[in-house]
This record gives C-alpha cells, sequence and structure tokens, in this order.
C-alpha cells in the first residue's frame, strides 16, 4: 500500500512539473495558489447543486491541427483547463487562429454508483464551437462561447475502466460571424487578447434516470410568492417534485407538484433581498416516486423586485424593492492578466466583488463578457446588483453622433448565420442567469457594436424576463423602445434630457470617468498605455473622481437613476481602472472612494409618489 501511494506521489509530482506559469506577462497575487492537482475545485454551479459530482478540471493533453484535419497525429504537450491556451495560467500561451483547430485529451473512470445511473458532462463555457467525443464517438456539439452546456454521455461510456473524453475547438476569434465581446486577433485599445477553447470548469455528474435538469424561479414581493417550474427529464406517470423554502434551519413553506406543473410558494414577511441586506433563502427540489426521492438539488433565492417608478416631479425612476436606490458601479469586464477571460481562483473571483462594494458601489456593469455562475453567486451573497451585458460581435454599424445628447446609426444588416449565433446565446445566457437575483438589467446591445433589429431584440428579451428591466443599447443606437435611456459621456458625467426621456424611459449615465494612472511594475506592457484621460499622481486622480461624485449628486435630484464608471481594474493596455490589471495597488484607497459616493445614496434625495 505505501508503494502504491509512494508511485502515485511521483506520478502526480511529475505530471506537475510538465505545467508552469507562462513567463513574460505581470500576474495576480493567486497565480502562485494554483496547482494541476486543484484548480477551481469549487463546486461549480451553486444555484443548481448536488452532492455526487466530479471536477476534471487539470492537466489535459492538447495539440493544435489545420482546420481540415479530422484528429491530431500526436499529442504536443499539457494544458490546464480551464484556462484558455492563450493565457500565462494554462501552461501553453500559443495563440489560435481561424485556420487551426485545437483538440484536447482526457481521461477519467466512473463513479462507483454509476450503474443504472445517468452521467452528464458540464462545460462552463469553451469558445467558440465544440465538438466532444467520448471513446472516440461523438456524444455532441455545441456552438457559443459565453454559455454553459450539458451532454449525457451514459450511451457512450465502457461499462469499466478507462473512459476517453477529446474536446475539438475551433474559434474564429474577430473573423468569425459569432459573439465574442472584446476579443480581437491583433489586440489593441480597448480590444483585448483572443480566448480560446475551453475556459469554465468542466465536470461530470451523476444523477438518475429521472432528474431535474432545472428550475425557473420567480420571486414577487407585492403577492408575497414564489414561483417555482421545474424541469424535469423523463418524467414517468405519478412522479411528483417537492419544493421547500428554508430560512436557515427552519422550514418556510413546503408544495409539491407533478411533473410539468408550477409550484406558488407563500413567503409570509419575505425578508427582502438589497445591497445592504442580501437575504437570501434556501431552496430544495426534490424528485419523489411512491414516496422514494430520485434526485434532490440544492439552491437559494431572493425576494426582491427591479421595476420602474415616477418621482414627485414625474420622472421615471429605477426603483428596487419600490422605493428608489441610485444605482451606481464600475463598467467589469472580467479579465485577469494571467487567465485573461479565468480568475486564476475562486477566491479572486470573490476578490474584485468584494473590493467593488468596499469602493462604495452597490452596482456592477458586466461587460461585454459572461462569468462562470460562481461570479454571480459571490454577488447574490455580497449583495451587489449587476447589469449584464451581451457579449458583442459582428461589428460594422456606422456611428453618427448627434449634437446633444443621443446619436443614432443604422443597425446592422447581419447575415442568417451572424443573427442565429447571437439570438441562440442571448436565449441560453439569460436562462442560465435567470434566477440569480443579483442581476437588474439585461443589456442587448453596447454603443451599436453588433447592434440590429433593435425594437424586435429588445420587445423579444422583455418578453422572455418581464421581471428585470431592459436597456436596449447602452449609449448606443437609440430607439424609443425599452425601460432605459442610456448615454455614455467621457470624462464627465452628463445625462440624457429628462424633460425630454424622463416621461417614457429612465435616465442612465452607461459610462464615464476613465480617468487613466499607470503604476509602474503593474502594467500590461511599458509604452502605449491609454486612459480617457491621464493623470501622474494618485492624488490629481482623486481630487477628479470626487468632482464627479459632486455632479453625480446633482444630476441625481434632476432626474438620473444611475450611473457607470470606467473601470474596475486597468485591462492591458488601458490603464483607467480603479485598481491595477494584476490587481496588487488600489490607486486611491477604497475607503476614501467610498467615502465620496455615500451622498449619492442618501435617502431624501428622491421622492418618489
Amino acid at each position: 500500500m505505501k508503494k502504491l501511494l509512494l508511485c502515485l506521489l511521483i506520478a502526480t509530482a511529475a505530471r506537475a512539473q510538465e505545467w508552469k506559469v507562462v513567463p513574460g506577462k505581470i500576474t495576480t497575487p493567486w497565480s502562485e495558489k494554483v496547482t494541476p492537482a486543484g484548480v477551481l475545485s469549487e463546486y461549480p454551479r451553486p444555484q443548481f447543486a448536488r452532492a455526487n459530482w466530479k471536477n476534471l478540471n487539470g492537466l489535459w493533453n492538447y495539440a493544435l491541427t489545420p482546420k481540415s484535419d479530422s484528429k491530431p497525429a500526436a499529442w504536443e504537450g499539457k494544458i490546464l483547463v480551464p484556462f484558455a491556451i492563450e493565457s500565462a495560467l494554462s501552461g501553453v500561451g500559443k495563440t489560435v487562429g481561424k485556420d487551426q483547430l485545437l483538440w484536447y485529451q482526457t481521461g477519467f473512470s466512473l463513479p462507483a454508483n454509476a450503474k443504472g445511473q445517468k452521467i452528464l458532462l458540464h462545460f462552463g463555457a469553451v469558445d467558440w464551437q465544440t465538438d466532444v467525443f467520448v471513446n472516440g464517438q461523438a456524444a455532441g456539439t455545441h456552438r457559443g462561447g459565453f454559455d454553459p452546456f450539458t451532454l449525457d454521455i451514459t450511451p457512450y461510456l465502457r461499462k469499466s475502466g478507462a473512459q476517453e473524453l477529446v474536446v475539438k475547438v475551433w474559434d474564429p476569434t474577430d473573423e468569425g460571424p459569432q459573439p465574442r465581446g472584446k476579443q480581437v486577433k491583433k489586440p489593441e485599445g480597448i480590444w483585448y487578447t483572443p480566448v480560446t477553447g475551453i475556459w469554465q470548469t468542466v465536470w461530470l455528474e451523476t444523477v438518475s434516470p429521472t432528474y431535474l435538469s432545472g428550475a425557473k424561479q420567480t420571486p414577487d414581493i407585492d403577492k408575497g410568492v414564489l414561483t417555482v417550474t421545474p424541469a424535469l427529464e423523463n418524467a414517468q406517470p405519478g412522479d411528483r417534485i417537492r419544493i421547500s423554502a428554508w430560512d436557515g434551519g427552519s422550514k418556510v413553506t413546503e408544495e409539491e407538484v407533478e411533473a410539468g406543473a408550477t409550484a406558488t410558494l407563500k413567503i409570509g414577511q419575505a425578508k427582502l433581498w438589497s445591497p445592504e441586506s442580501p437575504f437570501l433563502y434556501d431552496l430544495k427540489l426534490s424528485v419523489v416516486r411512491k414516496g422514494k426521492t430520485l434526485d434532490e438539488v440544492q439552491s437559494y433565492f431572493a425576494m426582491r423586485k427591479i421595476s420602474l417608478g415616477k418621482d414627485d416631479k414625474g420622472t421615471l425612476r429605477m426603483l428596487l424593492n419600490n422605493r428608489f436606490v441610485f444605482q451606481y458601479g464600475p463598467l467589469d469586464q472580467g479579465w485577469w492578466p494571467d487567465g485573461l477571460y479565468t480568475a486564476p481562483t475562486d477566491e479572486a473571483l470573490k476578490f474584485d466583488v468584494e473590493k467593488t462594494k468596499e469602493m462604495g458601489f452597490n452596482m456592477i456593469r458586466k461587460h461585454i463578457k459572461v462569468e462562470p455562475a460562481r461570479w454571480y453567486y459571490h454577488c447574490d451573497k455580497l449583495g451587489m446588483l449587476v447589469w449584464q451585458d451581451m457579449p458583442s460581435g459582428d461589428l460594422g454599424n456606422h456611428w453618427e453622433p448627434r449634437p446633444g445628447i443621443v446619436g443614432r446609426a443604422t443597425d446592422q444588416n447581419r447575415s442568417a448565420e451572424s443573427e442565429r449565433a447571437y439570438r441562440d446565446e442571448w436565449n441560453v445566457i439569460i436562462n442560465a442567469l435567470y434566477n440569480n437575483p443579483c442581476i437588474v438589467v439585461w443589456v442587448p446591445f453596447n454603443e451599436a457594436w453588433g447592434q440590429f433589429k433593435t425594437p424586435e431584440i429588445t420587445e423579444w428579451t422583455m418578453q422572455k424576463d418581464p421581471s428585470r428591466l431592459v436597456n436596449s443599447a447602452s449609449g448606443g443606437n437609440f430607439y424609443p423602445v425599452g425601460h432605459i435611456i442610456d448615454l455614455h459621456n467621457y470624462p464627465d458625467p452628463a445625462m440624457p434630457d429628462p424633460a425630454v426621456y424622463g416621461n417614457k424611459q429612465a435616465v442612465v449615465l452607461g459610462e464615464f470617468g476613465g480617468l487613466g494612472l499607470p503604476v509602474d511594475g503593474h502594467v500590461w506592457q511599458q509604452k502605449n498605455n491609454w486612459g480617457y484621460q491621464s493623470f501622474k499622481t494618485p492624488e490629481d486622480l482623486f481630487k477628479k473622481y470626487a468632482s464627479f461624485m459632486d455632479r453625480l449628486e446633482t444630476l441625481i435630484r434632476q432626474g438620473l437613476s444611475a450611473a457607470v464608471y470606467t473601470q474596475t481594474t486597468d485591462v492591458e493596455v488601458e490603464i483607467n481602472g480603479l485598481m491595477t490589471y494584476d490587481r496588487k495597488v488600489m490607486k486611491n484607497p477604497a475607503r476614501s472612494l467610498y467615502e465620496v459616493s455615500r451622498k449619492l445614496y442618501a435617502p431624501g434625495l428622491v421622492v418618489i409618489r
């Protein structure tokens, strides 16, 4: 036994030596904590959690081949999943073009209790087109760089012994029709390094042949209820789904419904969720057949409401739980110098949210990216409002600034393939994030980037999720649709005229600021960095920032409902972050930023009718 253990330890050490962080760029403090044996080991989907799961993150084989090849002749080396191949933490640091395929290969074994059960293979996100093979058999294909997907791989498994998983990825970056965010093959300015392949956790789950595949949860604080619509796979006549809500160890209520039905849970004297008090109820869902529990999922929910209402001057305002709360947050791009799209650790992922709250913000605009499920979980737990952007792609609109307040552009004439890619992914993103209480605003388009069929897309988003607000075009091609009119203005705060727009839409400042300060030793590159307005000292930067807070206070009284400051961190050559890209330096103390923003949340600032 001791000899076997020693052999295992030697083998593990040998594999670890095959991987190291690619040198040459700055790294975050958490890079040192990344090891192949335990990379991102937390359960990846906290709102739909099961106990019986297996993390597949770690060192896999990889190879790059021409796009025309059917399979690699040999593996080139090891890659640390789930870090994109271009990233330092992948251990590879190679660029992949539209003429190449990225291949992965790993092995796994089945759990002891797998007999008679189904095995689900989950991918948090893979950019972009993914083909999955299990034991040499095609198990499924997926297109989408930001949305999770699941494959039932049970039919392709051997009864025992080693199992093989091979993943083939093609990603044309900015030379294809797909949503790709800020990735470009030639990074510069506000456009960043490509991200190719697996960039979120890969894991297995063992489930009963009849199992829960999802649940749609919608709170209504006015009626004091939570509606839950579970999705059940392979239901049999007589199957029931038991749903219970919990406040800590105390059961609040329980309902039982048949497959396909919606449960209505009465939440008496509900504790409301807000940035000041982010209370979460626990939720348990069980599939019951003839008194026996077949499947059980742990979840959570919050009682909160986002809506519009008029103030005493007749101007529409964004309301949280039927009261006005000014929403103020940073533009958050979610990039990492060592992991690109992927935070080195869960601690790092949580750090950004915690630090944002310490700086005095109550909201984050998640910009042109979708995060792993655990990021939204941290926002739910910590009490952070989120505006969720749809990642853009297929740019080419011609922007025509108009004097005064807003500009217009012609909508993009997208191809059928491009339009389908956008619609399919936006649909899955909303489905995947629907239950997170932190999300209060959907943003289909940003600054006319690939914007198309604006009224139709906006109306579709509003109908799909009537429980949230829709900001159809943040700083972009404005149409009289959606709940919000959103201006971008750099560097000083400004807003659309409430007298013109405020009786039909809430008035917000979707981007401003961009105050730059390079910090030597903590920049992506030494030269040609930029911000919208650059400063030489932290003191000068803070003085300007504090003046912006004074201006925002005035604008709030005049009709402003929300503002977004650019930005949380530096990102590659952009040096306009509140923190450096490596998260090692706060350019101004968090407490100072917190103190100057307190006035924005004063309870008497706005009176609601």
